[in-house]
C-alpha cells in the first residue's frame, strides 16, 4: 500500500470536512468499517492532527464517505 507523506498538513481539511457533516470520529470510524477498512479511532486521530501518513485507499474511502471531490482535501494549502 502506498502512502501520502503529509508534508502538507491535509489533516485539517479532513477534520473540517467531518465536522461540517456532523460526524464524530467514531463516526468515521464505523462508515470506514463498514467499507471494510479496519482503522482505530486513534490513528484517525493522528491522521487529522498531521501525525500520521495517510494511506491513498484510505483517502479514497474519505472522498466517498465525506461526499467531495478530491480538490476539497486540499483546499486553502500551499507550500
Amino acid at each position: 500500500m502506498q502512502k501520502l507523506l503529509q508534508d502538507v498538513h491535509i489533516g485539517v481539511n479532513i477534520q473540517r470536512l467531518r465536522k461540517s457533516r456532523n460526524y464524530s470520529q467514531t463516526d468515521m470510524i464505523t462508515k470506514l468499517q463498514l467499507l471494510g477498512r479496519s482503522m482505530s479511532r486513534a490513528n484517525y486521530a493522528h491522521i487529522e492532527q498531521g501525525v500520521r501518513n495517510i494511506y491513498v485507499s484510505d483517502l479514497i474511502l474519505l472522498k466517498e464517505i465525506l461526499n467531495v471531490d478530491y480538490e476539497e482535501f486540499f483546499k486553502g494549502l500551499t507550500v
